[in-house]
């Protein structure tokens, strides 16, 4: 009875110490006798003592590579410090125990022989610019290249672009003089919109002056056009005024002569009469003695009658 003890008590023993259990996002490569079996995921599991081993433990948790910085050489014949950070996960066990010796330093090669490939086709200017293209190309090459090996390349970044010491001081000097470009541009730019913004303002300066001349000469026209007007219209009235008075031709010849007389007056003036205006005048003359009209002359006061005289012939 105490040997059976014995013997459950060893299988305890012995099946405990084959027990494994596997973490989280972890997997183990199980092989028997030398060839794969089965990959364990998370959880408990017995392997077969002596038959059965695990040959490869694997985490799916994404991991970082970074790259120490190599030498590349741009297509300009540049030669540049280029690092690299390369973000992968292992997705499937057996390929990444099987599918090479060491895929992580494979990975690491490829990824440098990737860079100088893809850098080789660039200039500098390319190179320091065009950084997304860069990581885009080898994320896709790498990701391809790993597929075999139960690798995932999720993202390459680029992490220093470093060039030569005289290549940088050329840099330094060319974005100084960039620098020094836009600046004189800026000020160019200001000083221009600065004499547009006067040449509009005397354009509208003088515009206005001249609206405002204008507006004044059609306001003394429109008031000179209405005083005329109304001069006009004041002569038709009397002219109306007459003719409703029953004022005959001579009066109006009379008027003739007293509008020629008051265009003499004060002047020393020499005016030629046609000689119908001389006959008129003359006319107007005997008119104006006969009828005592347009006649300015006060006319003397009459004498005192003389003492009448006796008459010696009849007294």
């Amino acid at each position: 009875m105490g040997w059976i003890v014995a013997l459950a008590v060893v299988a305890i023993v012995f099946v405990l110490a084959n027990a494994k259990i596997v973490p989280q996002a972890h997997e183990y490569v199980v092989e028997f006798l030398g060839k794969y079996k089965t990959t364990w995921s998370a959880g408990f599991h017995v392997k077969v003592p002596l038959l059965e081993r695990i040959s490869k433990k694997v985490t799916l948790k994404e991991q970082v590579l970074d790259s120490p910085p190599q030498p590349v050489i741009t297509k300009d014949n540049v030669t540049m410090q280029i690092d690299t950070v390369i973000y992968y996960s292992v997705y499937d066990a057996k390929l990444y125990a099987y599918g090479a010796v060491n895929p992580i330093s494979a990975l690491s090669n490829l990824a440098a022989t990737t860079l100088r490939n893809i850098v080789g086709e660039l200039e500098l200017d390319g190179t320091l610019t065009s950084r997304d293209t860069i990581n885009a190309k080898m994320t896709e090459i790498l990701d391809e290249a790993t597929d075999k090996w139960g690798i995932k390349v999720n993202r390459v970044e680029l992490k220093n672009i470093i060039p030569p010491t005289e290549i940088q001081n050329a840099m330094e000097k060319q974005m100084k003089a960039e620098r020094d470009r836009r600046e004189t541009l800026l000020q160019a730019e200001g000083h221009k919109a600065a004499a547009i913004t006067r040449a509009e303002g005397d354009k509208q300066a003088m515009i206005l002056a001249a609206e405002g001349e204008r507006d004044a000469r059609i306001a003394r026209a429109e008031g000179e056009a209405r005083a005329i007007f109304l001069s006009k219209k004041a002569e038709a009235d009397g002219l109306r005024a007459l003719k409703e008075a029953g004022v005959d031709t001579a009066v109006l010849e009379l008027k003739k002569y007293e509008a020629l007389v008051a265009m003499a007056d004060g002047k020393a003036s020499k005016i030629i009469v046609p000689s119908d205006v001389v006959d008129m005048t003359k006319a107007n003359v005997l008119f104006s003695e006969t009828s005592g009209l347009g006649d300015t002359t006060p006319s003397a006061p009459d004498a005192p009658a003389a003492a009448k005289k006796a008459d010696p012939c009849c007294d």
